[in-house]
């Protein structure tokens, strides 16, 4: 854990000194990192930032340290050991910190000198560090306000975090919660009243949890360390702070007991099962601890509650429900509710302290102070006394000025116009292109600038491919035309915008989503931005402006006559479909420009994108002018790009369609069927690809990669 949190202070640009037992230790640990998946930093050129050392040999080098983090084992004895070995060492404006993650810091920190002690508090990160977006800060009455506000600045704007400040109590806020919840949903799996798979599905999305739900979830974390912290919190809280409930039920020291530790052992309560024809799930029976085939559990409300798109309405729904879903919510998340209604003052100060440990730490898309005031009078526990009077959340004020189902024009205030996508997962149809021409329209002549971006998960999937295919499989080509040719006439109309235009991406940005910031005058990225063309993955090509962007980023990064290797690197970028891991690695990729920036905490990144939005129109935005002189290589280029295609077929890295797709991309790069090295115009690069794109969607094993993807999510590769 200690380097994955050097890891992520990497990622942010900071230099970090890592000390363990051994300069070797410490050394293997970042080595290990380099193993780990999801993969901890955002490009391996981060871990340059990182020194290793050792205890013995470098704690003097402490004393250059702004903030000093103990990720030492859970030990009250170690931790004290450790921290008094160290305290001489640090110096007289740094931060200590010990990353626990339920031990009490007032008792590790009993012996630092009082001057010490004001500098004091527990920083606990969430594993995965670079992932999870919650960090407990937890002071003791020690810790100077100041000292506090320092390193919650810090965590939010440079490590992206969501900070929520904790009292120093066992488990803290979210731990203490979420085990309670986990050992409820165990106890009950045990008890043989339900299994393992309905209590998933009635604990996952439906309610506004992660995919993994209950089961997935705890073998994600490694049943050993849940037990331990259940163990840990029984024997730190009294019976009044409702200390049985921690005490694993016996199914769960019986699994630890046969090595069934979840996913880092290959099973716990599930088990993939890799066969001839693939791998198979196949989950636990707690009576006899061996698996059996999964089943589809057959609630009624879970299926009616589906249709429900409020998510705060389904929940109340299945809670009232008469059937079995509504006794697991009844015996899982009710208690869970009323314990939280129990100890919310002890734990946190305010009620969204609360909530957002739950929303950020556990993926809660709803908090349980927001929960039990929608079940609150529905046979839920009552909010807590302290805060029945807290009055309704403040909302942003937003003018819409503009919508239809696609997207909205959206007034952000400050002469600042934006364009928020809202299909189903930001995807990209006529109603979503109508919208970006009109947002262009509407900031030309109202506003001083505009930003395309949104707070959802994702900035954009892509295009709407099942229009795509509707289309082609009825052989409509001029439908078809015309709809490249009006998300072309978008791109453009961004590109070449009166007023500057900022694309603020975060999540997926792919396809369709990553043409419109390539077209964007500046991006302001989250730091875990996945962009990427991807459109090879469906048979095609980008015929959105995309390729077109790539080659002319290719040969305006090189010298004259020498634009060939950057025109390459673009080939096979697209030609791959290759995503990036991070916006740090979309830079690299050439999605992202020097002149782009990133935003580390994702809540901030609209924020960001306005006021780079505004900076562009107050230092005399001009316009860009459209280009009639783009350098292509012509047949050379083509013949080059052709000869590796070939050669990957021959090798059998790429198949019959992705080399017909790759021949189609190279002479877009090339400048289509020109002879030798000449200047093409833009329009002349959307044309030619607007005719490749109208040719594969003639391909039938096109149309069979595009309904692959539609039914499965997955890639078809025939």
């Amino acid at each position: 854990m200690g380097a994955q949190i050097a890891a992520h202070l990497a990622n942010a640009g900071v230099r970090v000194l890592l000390l363990d037992v051994t300069r070797d230790a410490a050394a293997a640990g970042l080595k290990r990192l380099k193993t780990l998946k999801p993969d901890p930093c955002f490009v391996p050129e981060v871990l340059a930032l990182v020194t290793p050392g050792s205890f013995d040999e470098d704690a003097s080098r402490l004393r250059d340290a702004d903030w000093v983090i103990e990720a030492i084992v859970e030990s009250l004895e170690v931790k004290q050991a450790l921290i008094g070995r160290i305290a001489p060492h640090i110096n007289a404006g740094a931060v200590l910190s010990s990353n626990t993650s339920g031990i009490p810091l007032a008792s590790i920190a009993s012996a630092l000198p009082a001057d010490l002690r004001q500098r004091w508090l527990g920083t606990h990160f969430f594993n995965p560090p670079r992932y999870l977006h919650l960090l407990e800060l937890i002071p003791t009455p020690d810790t100077a306000p100041d000292v506090l506000a320092r390193i919650s600045a810090f965590a939010d704007l440079h490590l992206g975090k969501g900070v929520v400040v904790a009292r120093d109590t066992p488990g803290f806020i979210a731990n203490r919660i979420g085990m309670f919840g986990a050992m409820k949903s165990i106890a009950l799996v045990a008890s043989g009243e339900f299994t393992i798979e309905e209590i998933d599905a009635v604990s996952g999305p439906i309610i506004g949890r992660p995919k993994s739900a209950t089961f997935r979830t705890l073998d994600l974390a490694g049943l050993d360390i849940v037990a331990k912290v259940a163990t840990d919190l029984a024997t730190r809280l009294s019976d009044a702070d409702g200390r049985a409930a921690y005490e694993a039920p016996p199914l769960l020291a019986k699994m630890i007991e046969r090595g069934l530790l979840g996913d880092k052992a290959g099973r716990g309560f599930y088990q993939r099962v890799k066969g001839d024809a693939g791998s198979t799930i196949l989950v636990l029976d707690p009576t006899t601890l061996e698996y059996r085939p999964q089943t589809t559990p057959k609630l009624a409300s879970l299926e009616a509650a589906r249709s429900i798109t409020d998510v705060g309405a389904r929940i109340r729904a299945l809670f009232l429900g008469k059937d079995r879903a509504g006794d697991i919510l009844r015996q899982t998340l009710g208690p869970t509710l009323a314990y939280v209604a129990q100890i919310a003052a002890d734990i946190a100060s305010a009620p969204d302290e609360i909530d957002h440990a739950m929303q950020w730490g556990f993926g809660w898309e709803l908090g349980p102070i927001e929960t039990l005031e929608l079940v609150q009078g529905s046979k839920g526990p009552a909010a807590p006394k302290p805060w029945a009077k807290a009055g309704p959340r403040v909302q942003r004020s937003r003018r819409i000025v503009k919508s239809n189902d696609g997207a909205s024009l959206v007034d952000l205030g400050d002469d600042v116009l934006g364009v928020e996508f809202h299909s189903k997962m930001n995807t990209i149809g006529g109603d979503a292109i109508a919208m970006l021409h009109a947002g262009v329209a509407e900031a030309s002549r109202s506003f001083a600038a505009l930003v395309v971006g949104n707070d959802a998960d994702n900035f954009s999937a892509g295009a709407n491919l099942m229009l795509i295919l509707l289309e082609a499989q009825e052989g409509n080509w001029d439908e078809i035309d015309a709809m490249v040719r009006a998300f072309q006439e978008a791109t453009m109309a961004l590109k070449y915008s009166a007023v500057p235009v900022v694309a603020a991406p975060a999540g997926l940005a792919l396809g369709g989503g990553c043409e419109v910031c390539l077209h964007c005058d500046r991006v302001r990225a989250a730091a875990e931005t996945y962009m990427g063309l991807v459109e090879v993955g469906v048979g095609l090509l980008p015929a959105g402006g995309g390729t077109k962007e790539m080659l002319m980023r290719a040969v305006d990064g090189s010298t004259p006559g020498e634009a060939f290797p950057a025109i390459q690197k673009a080939f096979e970028t697209i030609g791959f479909g290759k995503v990036s891991t991070s916006a740090a690695h979309a830079q690299q990729l050439g999605y992202l420009r020097e002149a782009d920036a990133v935003t580390m905490n994702r809540v901030r990144v609209m924020d960001d994108a306005k006021r780079d939005a505004l900076a562009r129109a107050r230092s005399g935005y001009q316009p860009a002018v459209a280009r009639t002189a783009v350098p292509v290589g012509g047949a050379d280029t083509f013949a080059t790009l052709s000869l590796g295609i070939h050669l990957a077929w021959r090798a059998g890295r790429i198949s019959d369609h992705d080399a017909t797709i790759g021949r189609h991309i190279a002479r877009v790069l090339a400048g289509g069927d020109v002879a030798h090295r000449t200047t093409v115009t833009e329009r002349q690069l959307l044309d030619l690809e607007r005719e490749a794109f109208l040719k594969l969607c003639g391909e039938p094993k096109t149309l069979e990669r595009i309904s692959h993807t539609l039914k499965t999510g997955k890639t078809l590769r025939n």
